[in-house]
């Protein structure tokens, strides 16, 4: 008898991360997850965007770390009475630097089943502490005491590999309750949310009507009457991994193409919980429409999309993406499939006319 997987959870991935070799993080990260947690394959995505966190320390030439930037600075703001120009004006002659912490996002994969949602997903930052600058900009003036707290300036150049301070080091990431989720868990709980949001509504839209003014006085229809699937809402997240399992691209996993950005959190009493897609692998330049454009060199464009990211019916997931290929891209094809003037195939074909009869996207 096998015995049961143990899913991965917050303590023990942040446990992993915290004993990787300093210096080979990137190589033992995923040997690492694989003997934490056996059964699972894991594989790595590296995402090239940037972000700053903010947390920022302030230290010696030498290194030596003498605390926080904020609290620091907000104690060497009251010793000037709260005056922004002396606070500047002494420290720009000290020799105080400030760090910042550089990342880019990360994400671990690893298949759980046979199906295109059957798979976990773990957000993470790589990230390394650099030398940013001078404790203060030396030639600008703040007119503010939040220049002060959270300068910008460092940001706008690279930095020499001479100033990095430490890493790269890998965090988990929890910007919005999606450091980690299995994926098919984390549908159906997409799902089931929407459902008891619009079955709290029911009482008040069955009382709800539409009133239309019109040469024959006043009519009203019933709200569920105008919107009888009002109840069967699926959301997009959900409709995107049908979708997949639908077409020519369930041929390979999701997770080969995409990252979700994850969220899940309570805002004002209301429960916020969704993904946006975040292709990996991108063409080289976007799909337009315009109005000189026909259908038939539409249908060469997106076979060349699909064979630049390697994956048929790729350039309909980009599409619902919204950057890389517009909407009306998929529209006109659309039409051009109910005129029969372009063929696809058949399953593909059967989800883009569904995604036109009611089109959704991030």
């Amino acid at each position: 008898m096998t015995a049961p997987v143990r899913l991965p959870d917050a303590a023990s991935l942040q446990a992993v991360l915290a004993g990787l070799d300093p210096g080979a993080v990137d190589a033992s990260l995923v040997p690492a997850l694989a003997a934490a947690f056996p059964g699972f394959d894991f594989s790595l995505a590296q995402v090239d965007d940037a972000y700053w966190r903010d947390t920022r320390s302030v230290i010696r030439p030498d290194g030596t770390r003498i605390g926080e930037l904020r609290p620091w600075m907000t104690a060497e703001f009251a010793k000037d009475g709260g005056d922004v120009k002396a606070t500047w004006s002494r420290l720009k002659y000290t020799d105080l630097q400030i760090t910042e912490w550089r990342g880019s996002s990360a994400f671990v994969f690893a298949p759980t089943g046979p199906a295109s949602a059957d798979y976990i997903q773990i957000a993470l930052g790589r990230e390394i502490e650099w030398r940013a600058g001078p404790v203060v900009n030396p030639d600008y003036r703040p007119w503010g005491e939040e220049e002060l707290l959270d300068p910008g300036w460092p940001r706008d150049r690279p930095l020499p590999d001479t100033d990095r301070l430490a890493g790269p080091v890998y965090r988990l990431l929890d910007r919005a309750g999606g450091a980690f989720v299995h994926v098919r868990s984390f549908l159906d709980r997409c799902g089931r949310i929407e459902r008891d949001k619009r079955d709290a509504k029911r009482p008040e839209l069955e009382r709800r009507v539409i009133r239309e003014v019109g040469p024959g006085g006043t009519r009203e229809t019933p709200f569920l009457e105008a919107v009888p699937d009002y109840f069967q809402f699926v959301p997009r997240e959900v409709r995107f991994f049908r979708d997949w399992e639908d077409s020519s691209a369930r041929s390979q996993r999701v997770f080969t193409h995409w990252a979700l950005d994850v969220r899940d959190y309570t805002h004002k009493g209301e429960r916020e919980v969704g993904f946006i897609p975040r292709p990996l692998r991108m063409p080289k330049e976007r799909l337009l429409m315009t109005p000189e454009t026909s259908v038939h060199q539409l249908m060469d464009r997106i076979e060349a999309v699909d064979g630049e990211v390697g994956l048929p019916f790729g350039w309909f997931f980009l599409m619902t993406h919204g950057h890389w290929v517009e909407p009306d891209v998929g529209r006109a094809i659309a039409d051009g499939l109910k005129a029969q003037r372009v063929r696809l195939p058949d399953p593909d074909a059967a989800v883009l006319l569904r995604w036109a009869e009611r089109s959704y996207g991030f």
